[in-house]
C-alpha cells in the first residue's frame, strides 16, 4: 500500500466497514483535536470508545474510558491512534494481541510510522497514516465543502441529508474514484431499532 495517497474507495470502505472505533489518546478537553475528532464520529453512528490511562474509569462525552486496547470488553473495529509517532508500534502491538483483531489501524494527522504499518499489514490489517477520519468523513460525504471548503469531490447533485441539517449528511457520494458506503446509514437504522 502506498501510504503516501490513498484512493477515495479504500477510505470510504474503511469508513462504511467499520462500527467500533478505539480513540487511543483522546483528551477529555473540549478544545483538543482528538475530542472533536471523538465528537464528530461518535454523532455520525460510531460506537466510540475512549482509550487513556490518565482517565481510566471516567467518561468523555458518555462513554466509558479505558487504560488500555486489552481492558474493552468487546471487539473493536478500528484503532485510532491520537499518539506521537513513536508511539504507534507499541500501539500496533497491543492491537496484534487483541482476539479479534481489529480490522484496521488509522494514524492521524502528522502520525507516520512506516514500520508499525508494515507490522500491521502483515497480520492483515488496513492500515491508513497521517489522516483523520473527521476530515475524510466530511470530504467524502461534501459536509465539508457546505462549509465553504473545496473537497475535489465533482457533482452537480447535492449530498442526501441524514436526520436534520448539514451535520448529517451520508456517505452515499459518488466520487471520481466511485464506491459507496453506508456507515451512518446503517447507524441511523440501529438506532431507530434500538440497537446501539
Amino acid at each position: 500500500m502506498n501510504h503516501d495517497t490513498y484512493p477515495d474507495s479504500y477510505i470510504r470502505g474503511i469508513l462504511n466497514t467499520v462500527k467500533t472505533i478505539a480513540m487511543v489518546g483522546i483528551s477529555p478537553k473540549e478544545n483538543r483535536p482528538s475530542y472533536f475528532a471523538f465528537k464528530y464520529l461518535l454523532e455520525r453512528g460510531y460506537r466510540m470508545i475512549p482509550v487513556n490511562p490518565g482517565q481510566e474509569g471516567k467518561q468523555i462525552l458518555g462513554q466509558k474510558v479505558y487504560a488500555r486496547l486489552a481492558d474493552i470488553p468487546e471487539p473493536i473495529d478500528m484503532v485510532d491512534v491520537f499518539r506521537a509517532s513513536q508511539f504507534a508500534l507499541p500501539i500496533v502491538d497491543e492491537s496484534l494481541k487483541l482476539t479479534p483483531k481489529p480490522q484496521v489501524i488509522w494514524m492521524q494527522l502528522g502520525i507516520r510510522n512506516d514500520e508499525a504499518a508494515a507490522k500491521a499489514e502483515a497480520a492483515g490489517i488496513k492500515v491508513v497514516m497521517n489522516r483523520c477520519p473527521k476530515i475524510e468523513y466530511g470530504r467524502l460525504s461534501s459536509e465539508i465543502s457546505w462549509i465553504g471548503v473545496n473537497s475535489r469531490t465533482l457533482s452537480s447533485k447535492r449530498a442526501p441529508l441524514l436526520g436534520k441539517g448539514v451535520q448529517r449528511m451520508s456517505l452515499n457520494r459518488q466520487t471520481m474514484s466511485g464506491g459507496a458506503t453506508d456507515a451512518t446509514d446503517r447507524a441511523e437504522r440501529d438506532k431507530d431499532s434500538g440497537q446501539t
